[in-house]
């Protein structure tokens, strides 16, 4: 069981604008949350707009996506992430201001809410 996962940011990813304004990020840093049972993505997806109803969070959906992606902030700490289901897992992409604090916050949410044992990675690319 994942109790206290540090979520320590390595790296964070930076900002890129392209000529026409566009945003991109350079590098990335997420957090996979693993049920340790495997669930269904439609179990993922109620657990994870559960915490996002009940907790303190604004957020949003990213449309014509093929997978959930919310960009979420936490109204309490300030944080901003994104939130996505993929392949088994609850994924939490860092952005450039996010903090571990609020990751860490938004996880003991996730284990209170679900009742589950998890499974915390992080996964670094460097930009």
């Amino acid at each position: 069981m994942a109790s206290d996962p540090a979520f320590e940011i390595e790296s964070r990813p930076q900002r890129e604008y392209d000529r026409a304004g566009r945003l991109s990020y350079e590098g990335t840093t997420l957090f996979r949350l693993e049920p340790a049972e495997q669930r269904p993505e439609a179990t993922l997806r109620a657990y994870l707009d559960g915490v996002l109803d009940d907790g303190p969070y604004q957020y949003g959906d990213f449309h014509d996506l093929p997978m959930v992606v919310y960009l979420v902030r936490d109204r309490e700490t300030g944080d901003v992430f994104r939130a996505s289901i993929r392949d088994g897992a609850i994924r939490l992409h860092v952005l450039p201001e996010t903090e571990a604090a609020g990751l860490r916050r938004f996880f003991g949410r996730l284990q209170a809410y679900a009742e589950d044992e998890w499974t915390v990675d992080n996964r670094t690319t460097a930009g």
